[in-house]
């Protein structure tokens, strides 16, 4: 059974950095493929980034291009999501969710996830 936990949300200036870990069981990342969303409030679920294939293949939305890095560890079994320059538009609720594959081109569409884990708050404020 796959399961996922995220952590590392939190309030934080504009400029500011965080990293989000993603702890997960069920799955290993040569076969799987995990994706880093986010959702504000009264928008829809954005996809950010996505890592497979033991780290060789990252996509990143245009909108955090240059300011923020997925990065996994394949022995623990955890995905990281460095975020650098925050802004207060980054302000949302982030998940991870996986799917057994690799990031496609439908990576960013999170009807293709089927396993998501609680979500973790960042907020972008001053």
């Amino acid at each position: 059974q796959v399961q996922l936990v995220e952590s590392g949300g939190a309030l934080v200036q504009p400029g500011g950095s965080l990293r989000l870990s993603c702890a997960g069981t069920g799955f290993t990342l040569d076969h799987s493929a995990i994706g880093w969303f986010r959702q504000a409030p009264g928008k829809e679920r954005e996809g950010v980034s996505c890592i497979s294939s033991r780290g060789y293949v990252i996509r990143l939305a245009d909108s955090v291009k240059g300011r923020f890095t997925a990065s996994g560890d394949n022995a623990k079994n955890m995905l990281f999501l460095q975020m650098n320059s925050l802004k207060p538009e980054d302000t949302a609720v982030y998940y991870c969710a996986a799917l057994f594959g690799v990031c496609g081109d439908n990576w960013a569409s999170a009807k293709y996830y089927p396993f998501w884990g609680q979500g973790t708050q960042v907020t972008v404020s001053s």
